[in-house]
């Protein structure tokens, strides 16, 4: 099985963590994001990465180097210009082919106990395009899965649903940037340049294809964007809430 790390990102809401380094590189209690994200992917066999960088990239590829890559096989998307998710999984998308295997897309800032066995299986049994692990929590930007858990619309803050498929109660849970994706979605992703996948994942999901909700909500989550959520993480990790 493989993965895709999305580390391009600028990291601006962790300034000044990241003035001097990618967002990859900043650290929970002497653990950069990256060393948790492929620990992670590692304690469930993944031995296969693909990592987007943009920011500070040769940082990146150098500390990689240094650390032998972890013993996995980690290859390097270079975004000259910053492509979003979307961009940046359909610029990395010739790491998947070949391969009717399921893969895992994670966000290098966020951290999390979610099972992606459990997850994974999941996404076997339902027959599904992609899921995505999410929680009934408070965000600005809600996902809307319909009865049987399928993405139906999204909700902004403050704005009206924006449904893409007809639900007879649609549920507001908030995505947790941790995704299980079928290598068949890779070429419906008809948008160019610079995109959210999440804009991809409505537009398929109202042509009929199941994007499911995984519910996650006994799991441990903690967006790490920015550096009061750095330093909490790290609290965590120092009473035993999670493992790093």
């Amino acid at each position: 099985m493989k993965a895709m790390i999305l580390a391009a990102g600028l990291g601006t809401r962790l300034r000044p963590l990241t003035n001097d380094r990618p967002k990859a590189l900043v650290e929970v209690a002497g653990h950069t994001l990256l060393e948790i994200t492929l620990g992670r992917l590692a304690s469930f066999g993944i031995r296969e990465v693909i990592v987007n960088v943009h920011h500070f990239a040769d940082m990146v590829v150098r500390y990689l180097e240094k650390n032998r890559t972890f013993g996995m096989r980690i290859e390097i998307s270079r975004e000259d210009d910053l492509l979003d998710t979307g961009g940046g999984l359909k610029k990395a998308a010739w790491f998947f082919e070949n391969s009717d295997e399921p893969f895992i897309l994670h966000n290098v800032d966020v951290i999390s106990t979610i099972d992606l066995a459990r997850m994974l299986k999941f996404h076997k049994e339902k027959n599904a395009i992609a899921t995505l692990a999410a929680q009934a929590r408070e965000t600005s930007r809600h996902l809307l899965f319909d009865e049987k858990n399928e993405l139906c619309g999204r909700r902004m803050k403050d704005q009206a649903p924006e449904m893409v498929r007809a639900a007879y109660h649609a549920k507001a849970l908030a995505f947790s940037g941790v995704h299980v994706i079928s290598p068949r979605f890779l070429p419906m992703m008809t948008e160019e340049g610079v995109f959210s996948i999440i804009n991809s994942y409505l537009r398929v999901a109202g042509q009929g294809e199941k994007i499911i909700g995984f519910p996650a909500d006994e799991y441990y989550w903690r967006d790490l964007g920015k550096p009061e959520n750095v330093a909490q993480a790290a609290k965590d990790a120092g009473t035993g809430l999670i493992q790093l």
